[in-house]
């Protein structure tokens, strides 16, 4: 069992939530280079909110040195950055339940 703090820890930072949110919807490992383009795409969506938005190349860094670690720290996120793949497994219901009520909410589209 995964504890609410970690969920919320989670889902805390944009860039973070919104590679969970791909991730969740995929089976098995995707490239990190796919979950870029698809932030980078859904920051260029809500740009009219969304002021200081990044090259594909800082998106990059960022979810390679920052999200993905921090993501990594929890057992059902797994992040092989040798292979540069990342992917969800085993989700808690914890988990589950708030990244699909926090996807509604934020409602990035695919």
């Amino acid at each position: 069992m995964v504890e609410l703090e970690t969920v919320f820890e989670l889902l805390q930072e944009e860039r973070r939530r919104y590679a969970l949110y791909y991730l969740y919807e995929r089976n098995g490992p995707v490239s990190v280079a796919e979950v870029v383009e698809t932030i980078e795409k859904w920051e260029d969506d809500t740009a009219e909110t969304s002021p200081e938005l990044g090259s594909l190349d800082e998106i990059a860094l960022e979810l390679q040195h920052v999200h993905l670690p921090k993501s990594a720290e929890v057992e059902f996120i797994q992040y092989d950055p040798s292979r540069d793949v990342v992917q969800i497994t085993g989700s808690p219901p914890e988990f589950d339940a708030f990244v699909t009520v926090a996807k509604l909410l934020e409602s990035p589209e695919e």
